[in-house]
């Protein structure tokens, strides 16, 4: 809708020197937006991070002992996946990724992201490690941005936890 209006504004004027300012000023209007959008997906973040951290500590704090949960095995039945496979995980986190809100004086940039897949799908505890550390941070927005829940890991026919690892790299121009 902003698009158009701009679009109305920049075809309507005549004079060349105030097309190139509405221009300017539109650019100027979606990098603020994209800031702002940025900064409301870094409070997301930290506001899902705190309650998780609040839920860790509720566990903790009960005075009964928590769900039984089976010893980590080396045999998974099926392994946890996304719909459509990992490239399809790839691509939505791409699509996902904010590259304005990353600072980098290198081109290349790598980030392992690590996740638990919980039992009914959902991801918690998204934790992101490399040597870049606004990188880090948008690669953990964009895994808890993702649209789908996971199908989890089997085992014994149950469903379980699941620790993934998805390893990022991405080119800077």
């Amino acid at each position: 809708m902003l698009g158009k209006e701009f679009r109305k504004k920049f075809d309507a004027e005549a004079n060349n020197f105030h097309k190139a300012s509405i221009k300017q000023d539109y650019l100027l209007f979606m990098e603020k937006m994209d800031s702002i959008e940025n900064v409301a997906l870094t409070g997301a973040l930290l506001k899902t991070k705190n309650l998780e951290d609040l839920d860790q500590l509720r566990l903790l704090n009960k005075t009964l002992p928590a769900e039984a949960s089976p010893p980590p095995s080396a045999v998974i039945d099926k392994a946890a996946d996304y719909p459509g496979g990992i490239n399809e995980l790839r691509k939505e986190v791409a699509g996902l990724f904010y590259l304005g809100g990353v600072y980098s004086d290198s081109k290349t940039v790598k980030a392992n992201v690590g996740f638990i897949v919980e039992r009914d799908g959902r991801i918690t505890n998204v934790q992101a490690e490399g040597d870049n550390f606004t990188f880090n941070r948008q690669a953990e927005i964009a895994v808890y941005s993702i649209s789908q829940k996971f199908s989890p890991a089997i085992v014994n026919g149950d469903p379980v936890r699941y620790r993934f690892k998805l390893p990022l790299t991405m080119n800077i121009e």
